[in-house]
Formats: structure tokens, C-alpha cells, sequence
């Protein structure tokens, strides 16, 4: 008769450290983007085609029109996008745990949905960083477009799923759930809302070159990428009771034990 095989675990680190560690990679990027190039290249990086007064850079151009920023943004994009698509998946066993009675399967639908929302985010992110405005606009134009779309779907269908599935059969959330949902709702909100801001200010300026508005315009960019990391920061609470271990056996994720 053969021994019980043991998983030697080879490698373990928190889920709650691997989501700080991951979020703080675009977090770095783009502010390490936004003020070189508010140093290095302000008139060049501020300049549009209007030529009226105007004092920060659009995100476009912070993260792809100069050296060294587009190669500083594409590494910290390329080192945290792996990570990104295993909480995807960890998210669709997370709702999928849970039985939600005679909708359940329009439940797992929804959640198959929204894991795939949440990896063609990621695809489309990854695709816009390595293609520039610069290079390629109309390319950059249409994954920033996809990234918009499949961020705003995933983050709606998110905060339903959530609901969803903690209240499912009568079952209460707890405070650390409730406040996760609604800190989710309110980012949500917040990020369509700037959005949205930023999309007529962007209209506004191509079509008067008012004085200061593509300042607006930027800053309503910067206000919907930092509520995107807040967004997706939420993980760190959803998963905290996780480790995420690589042993014999693999890659697994699995509750983290307490010490004694």
C-alpha cells in the first residue's frame, strides 16, 4: 500500500498581500507617469491641437508618449496582469459557492460573465499600454474603448452578484461584506460618474478650446483610473481569509490556517 502523498508547500503568500502588492503596481505607474511627465515633459505633454493654456498631461499620453514613463507603466501593467486573472477566477468560485435557489443558474451565468468582463479588462488594459496613441491610435482608441466598457459592466454586474449571493436564502451579510458592497456601489458610481465627466469635457474641448478644460478633462481621467484600483482593491477584503500556496501539487489557493 502506498504513503499518503504530502503537498510540500514551496511558496505561500497571503491573499490579502498578494492583492495590495498587485494594486500597487498600476497605482505606482501612473503616478510615476503623471509627474515625470509633469517635470520632464510639461509643454510637450500638456500641448493639444487647440494651443490654449492647459497644466496637466492626459493619461495617454503621461503612460505612452515619452521615455522613460511608457517603458515604467508596461512593466508594472505586464508584472501585474497574471495575478489579475487569478482573482478573476478566484472571484467565480467565490460567487459560485453559493446556491441562490431557482435563479441559481441565471446566478452562474452571471458570474461566468463577469469573470470574463473582468479578463478582458485586463487583456484590453494590458493591449492599450504596449499600443500607444502615439503608435497606433485608432488601435489604442479601440482597447481603451473595451477597457471601458467591460470595466463598467464587470463592476455593476459585481455589486449585484455580491448582493446576490450574500443575501441568498434569507442569509444576512455581515458588517465586512456590507461594507465591501458598499464601498463597491459608491466606486462604481464614482467612476461612471467621472466618466462620464470626463468624456463631455473632452467633446467640450475639441469643439471650443476653452482655456483650462482639458485641464478638467484630464483630471476626470485620473479620478476614473484611481477609482478603478480602489474598485478592484475591494479583493483584499473579499479574499482576506486566503493563501494563495505553490507547492508539489501546484498553484492552489486555500483558506490560510492560524498560527498557534
Amino acid at each position: 500500500m502506498s504513503a499518503p502523498t504530502v503537498n510540500k508547500v514551496f511558496f505561500q503568500v497571503h491573499f490579502a498581500v498578494l492583492g495590495k502588492i498587485v494594486l500597487s503596481l498600476p497605482l505606482f505607474g501612473f503616478a510615476f507617469c503623471v509627474i515625470w511627465s509633469l517635470i520632464n515633459n510639461f509643454e510637450s505633454s500638456t500641448a493639444t491641437h487647440c494651443r490654449v493654456p492647459n497644466y496637466l498631461p492626459s493619461i495617454s499620453s503621461a503612460i505612452g508618449g515619452y521615455t522613460p514613463q511608457r517603458y515604467v507603466w508596461r512593466i508594472c501593467i505586464a508584472l501585474h496582469c497574471s495575478p489579475r486573472l487569478l482573482i478573476a477566477i478566484a472571484y467565480y468560485n467565490f460567487h459560485t459557492q453559493v446556491h441562490v435557489g431557482l435563479k441559481n443558474n441565471r446566478y452562474q451565468s452571471l458570474s461566468a460573465l463577469a469573470s470574463l468582463l473582468h479578463i478582458l479588462e485586463n487583456l484590453a488594459l494590458v493591449g492599450l499600454s504596449f499600443i500607444s496613441s502615439s503608435e497606433n491610435h485608432g488601435v489604442h482608441e479601440k482597447l481603451f474603448i473595451t477597457f471601458m466598457v467591460c470595466s463598467l459592466l464587470y463592476m455593476v454586474l459585481s455589486c449585484i452578484l455580491f448582493k446576490w449571493g450574500r443575501t441568498a436564502n434569507g442569509v444576512n451579510m455581515s458588517s465586512k461584506e456590507r461594507t465591501s458592497l458598499n464601498y463597491k456601489v459608491g466606486l462604481f458610481l464614482f467612476n461612471i460618474t467621472s466618466f462620464l465627466v470626463a468624456v463631455y469635457l473632452f467633446f467640450r474641448h475639441n469643439a471650443y478650446c476653452e482655456p483650462g478644460i482639458y485641464t478638467w478633462f484630464a483630471l476626470c481621467e485620473y479620478l476614473t483610473v484611481l477609482s478603478n484600483i480602489a474598485f478592484h482593491s475591494t479583493a483584499i477584503w473579499d479574499f482576506r481569509q486566503l493563501c494563495v500556496y505553490f507547492g508539489s501539487n501546484g498553484l492552489e489557493i486555500a483558506r490560510a490556517t492560524k498560527s498557534t
